[in-house]
């Protein structure tokens, strides 16, 4: 099914997303592929300073699917239904799919940030021999030390500046942990921290210095926004195969797609929305 979508009518399937501060990545994403598939859907991007009524707003109104974002990632755990594997094993949600053929739906939470970072590391074939480092301990953070936990990398390491995090996600992954970097290296790198995004006040540093990127085997950067952040250059120019944010936020944005629809977009499809998201 191809072509644009219907008009909006009262039978048109709304999706949403809550997020302390809403940008226009999701809206644009969905948006897009609901046009390019003929899908009577819209995706608008909310936030909220009472997270319970506005999940009972999802169930009462019918809404299908409901983004999460911080700060609200554990708050909605006690607001569901049922909890898939991928939240329950970081406690964190990203995703709500709401099961309109029950009277009053039913949510179910899962996390397809952990779900992504999963496929990634299959679709690059990293080795689960290999060490991991992980540069941040947040929400975002968890949901990548237990995507590779889970993919059997058994020797890792978590730097954060926040020890009581850090050691506690290292504790939790069975990893060791480190409050900076300095001269250690892994196979893979991977940087979970806002060091290196759009904006922010590290927009032009590296995540990782040349002497960590040069000994890795794979540099990681989960910041989307740019995809092709200072620590990506890095690795890209001294010949390390990367992975960018840019695939985990189009795989996880996919993985919604699919479950607040029932259609799974082709690979082509779900590039040429990433880049219209992120433009």
């Amino acid at each position: 099914m191809t072509g644009r979508r219907p008009p909006l009518s009262k039978d048109t399937t709304l999706c949403i997303s809550l997020a302390a501060r809403p940008s226009n990545i999701g809206t644009r994403f969905h948006n897009h592929l609901y046009d390019v598939l003929g899908l009577d859907f819209l995706y608008k991007a909310f936030t909220t300073t009472d997270i319970a009524a506005a999940i009972g707003g999802v169930r009462a109104l019918g809404i299908r699917g409901c983004s999460v974002s911080m700060p609200f990632k554990e708050d909605v755990l006690a607001l569901v239904d049922e909890v898939e594997p991928s939240a329950r094993v970081i406690n964190s949600v990203n995703t709500i799919v709401n099961d309109l053929s029950v009277p009053g739906g039913r949510l179910t939470a899962a996390n397809t940030d952990y779900l992504a970072i999963q496929r990634l590391i299959d679709t690059h074939g990293l080795d689960p021999s290999s060490t991991v480092l992980i540069r941040g301990s947040g929400g975002m953070a968890s949901a990548v030390g237990a995507a590779f936990a889970d993919r059997g990398f058994a020797s890792g390491l978590v730097v954060a500046r926040n020890g009581a995090t850090g050691r506690a996600l290292a504790d939790l992954l069975g990893y060791d942990y480190a409050a900076d970097v300095g001269g250690r290296t892994a196979d893979v790198v991977v940087n979970v921290t806002p060091v290196g995004m759009s904006g922010g006040p590290e927009a032009g540093e590296q995540a990782f210095d040349d002497a960590t990127i040069a000994a890795a085997r794979t540099v990681f950067d989960v910041v989307a926004l740019p995809s092709e952040t200072p620590v990506i250059t890095a690795a890209r120019a001294a010949g390390v195969p990367v992975i960018t944010g840019a695939e985990v936020i189009a795989l996880q944005a996919a993985e919604q797609f699919e479950r607040y629809t029932g259609v799974r977009p082709s690979a082509e499809q779900v590039a040429e929305a990433s880049a219209i998201s992120r433009a």
